[in-house]
């Protein structure tokens, strides 16, 4: 006589929990059985970049006596920039492998009013090392060279020494009608 289907719904049930009890009793019983399916069973943890990177090849270019806007527009904008320390700028970059340590590395530039007085830190890794750490599971080939040949550093410097000139002019733009009205940003509210 065939089983009704609830009972056999609950004979399923029954089966599949004694099966698990008994698949996870024998993988407390078993440390490679544990390691195993540890191993398979861990979270993804994405590699983290923090901060504002800086290159050996960014600081080579600091020159005490730059404004401030040359020094933002070389490094960026500082990740910490103080009330209390006006003159000075904190960079603080950091990189954490999945698995591995944080590496943190600091640049600090200081100022003397609107001119850069000078700057320590961490020796910073050049661009190609940064490129490298980043991607170790792809193989990329060889890297191609970041370097600027010595006319486009003279542009680029002329460049950055030149004043900012003044504000161009807005555009004329036609006139609104003195006399128009708009709607309330509001509905009337009972």
């Amino acid at each position: 006589m065939p089983l009704p289907m609830f009972a056999r719904s609950r004979l399923v049930l029954l089966t599949l929990t004694v099966m698990g009890s008994l698949a996870l009793l024998s993988a407390c019983g078993s440390s490679t059985l544990v390691s195993r399916t540890g191993s398979l069973l861990t979270t993804y943890r994405p590699d983290v970049v923090q901060g504002n990177f800086i290159s050996s090849e960014q600081v080579a270019q600091l020159r005490a006596g730059m404004s401030r806007v040359q020094v933002r527009n070389l490094l960026g904008t500082p990740l910490v920039a103080s009330l209390f320390h006006a003159d000075r700028w904190d960079y603080v970059f950091s990189f954490k492998r999945r698995g591995g340590e944080p590496r943190v590395y600091r640049y600090a530039v200081f100022f003397q009013g609107d001119e850069l007085s000078r700057f320590e830190g961490d020796a910073m890794p050049t661009e190609a090392e940064f490129i490298a750490q980043l991607d170790t599971r792809r193989n990329l080939g060889k890297i191609p060279p970041l370097e600027a040949t010595p006319e486009q550093l003279k542009a680029a410097e002329a460049k950055s020494l030149r004043p900012a000139g003044p504000p161009a002019a807005p555009a004329a733009s036609p006139a609104a009608p003195s006399n128009t009205t708009y709607p309330p940003l509001e509905g009337n509210r009972p």
